[in-house]
């Protein structure tokens, strides 16, 4: 997983409220587990028509948007199914935070456990991230994970909470199995110790 540390990029306006898994990436794209490739149909029905066009007033349709790495958005982002694609395709387009008041638990956690930072602010803060995000591509947002703040490209700063083993998580790169091999040392003087009391295991 990459580390994240601070990302200053092009943050995507995105207002609706209750964007769900399955518009951040439809069922029909489920049928894999590769983590990479989903990008292509990230927001698929909102990107596409039916028939593969662009939908040209679609947010990261837009020329100042295709490189964008954050997306503001509205209230209770990543509700619906569990589905793991739904960060999987955030991050495979090059999405690396999303901003909002609120988001749906399975989907906040699984941000984490895939190198995504999810943050959660109030409102009155979104309205105004959210207009510094609708100026376009020659607007820079930054996110600095070590101090916990974001910084609007007129430089308005706000502070935010993360939990402390998630921030060690992302700052180091660490996913689940990275945890686990941090203690491989460990792992296998026990496996060791074990091997030879117990050597019918």
């Amino acid at each position: 997983m990459d580390k994240f540390t601070t990302i200053t990029g092009i943050a995507a306006p995105m207002p609706l409220v209750n964007i769900d898994t399955d518009m951040i990436i439809p069922k029909q794209f489920l049928k894999t587990i590769q983590r990479s490739g989903l990008g292509k149909n990230l927001f698929d029905e909102m990107r596409f028509t039916q028939d593969g066009a662009e939908i040209a007033d679609f947010v990261l349709n837009k020329p100042s948007y295709r490189q964008a790495e954050i997306i503001v958005a509205g209230d209770n982002f990543g509700c619906g199914s569990s589905r793991e694609h739904a960060p999987w395709a955030l991050l495979d387009f090059g999405i690396r935070c999303v901003i909002s008041t609120s988001f749906a638990d399975i989907f906040f956690n699984n941000c984490f456990k895939n190198g995504i930072l999810p943050i959660v602010m109030p409102q009155e803060v979104v309205d105004v991230l959210m207009q510094d995000a609708e100026r376009g591509g020659n607007a820079r947002m930054t996110i600095d994970l070590e101090n916990q703040t974001v910084t609007t490209s007129d430089g308005q700063s706000f502070g935010f909470d993360v939990d402390p083993f998630r921030k060690h998580c992302l700052i180091n790169g660490l996913d689940d199995i990275g945890l686990t091999l941090e203690k491989a040392s460990s792992i296998d003087s026990f496996e060791s110790k074990t091997k030879g009391l117990r050597p019918w295991v």
